[in-house]
């Protein structure tokens, strides 16, 4: 299975909307919650070139955030990705 890690912030209902979609394929995954921690914001921001949330990336590439992340799904390609074929 794939390493996930969300970046996340309380809240925010497109970071929600994803992990709901990553637990419900029972995909385990590390949540890095920027929103108190100016240094894990800045990490953020460097591997990704956005400020947004969530940033989701799936074995250290970025997928982007939520949007991108259900494209995957309805495209089909989201559990190749993840390893769960």
């Amino acid at each position: 299975m794939a390493e996930v890690e969300i970046y996340t912030t309380p809240m925010c209902g497109y970071c929600s909307r994803a992990k709901r979609l990553l637990k419900a394929k029972g995909v385990k995954f590390q949540e890095i919650d920027v929103m108190l921690s100016k240094k894990r914001r800045n990490e953020m921001m460097a591997r990704a070139g956005s400020h947004t949330v969530p940033q989701i990336f799936v074995n250290g590439k970025l997928v982007g955030g939520s949007d991108e992340l259900m494209m995957l799904e309805v495209d089909g390609k989201l559990d190749g990705l993840l390893g769960l074929e």
